[in-house]
């Protein structure tokens, strides 16, 4: 499995964690450099805060500890993402704190703004209101609803990834992306989503058939 994030070079996974189960532990810097951008928005987008870097920190420590379990051919960004996952509910449940929608927005947004400088403020004005709708949204729903859209589409992993890294069956993934979907549009005032297609959008799959959900 090759792997690119953040515009770093590809990785070979498969070679690389070969090379560290055979003793060459210095290889796994190659993992945490190209899986670093994205643990880290996944902790930020699961509610981590100003805890976020220590999260991921702690889950690679993790991930690498349990490498000798990795099942050989899997891909290991799902797999580390459900560790960063966890141990970010372990970190908010041991601190006892809320995340407030408006600091999580910002901290996934540092550093990648999604709207150049050159634009015009108004439209700037317009897509900073929007991202806040769509936060304030997505925080009113159901934790399996938001999890799956968070994997889904800001962590940008494809359906069996999502569903690896959930520990889901890809049915649930379908069925609770699809209800998800629609519970966002109508929470921001848009025609309900008719399928998977992102939030806001009604194309893409739609329920799961045999091995979904149906509550």
């Amino acid at each position: 499995m090759r792997t690119r994030e953040g515009g770093s070079a590809v990785v070979d996974e498969s070679a690389v964690i070969a090379r560290v189960r055979a003793g060459e532990p210095e290889a796994y810097a190659e993992l945490v450099r190209a899986h670093t951008a994205v643990a880290l928005r996944a902790a930020v987008a699961c509610g981590a805060g100003a805890e976020a870097e220590d999260v991921v920190q702690a889950a690679f420590f993790k991930a690498y500890r349990s490498l000798g379990s990795f099942r050989e051919g899997s891909s290991f960004r799902p797999w580390l993402l459900s560790i960063v996952a966890n141990e970010t509910r372990n970190t908010l449940r041991s601190a006892g704190r809320q995340r407030a929608v408006a600091g999580r927005e910002a901290e996934l947004l540092a550093g990648e703004p999604l709207i150049p400088e050159s634009a015009d403020p108004a439209v700037a004005a317009v897509d900073g209101e929007r991202r806040r709708r769509l936060w304030a949204a997505l925080d009113g729903l159901a934790e399996e609803h938001r999890r799956v859209v968070v994997h889904r589409y800001l962590l940008e992993l494809d359906e069996a990834e999502t569903a690896e890294a959930l520990g889901w069956p890809r049915g649930t993934v379908k069925s609770r992306l699809s209800r998800a979907l629609k519970k966002l549009g109508l929470a921001l005032g848009a025609p309900a989503a008719s399928g998977a297609g992102g939030p806001g959008r009604a194309d893409g799959a739609g329920e799961a058939k045999g091995g979904g959900e149906r509550a």
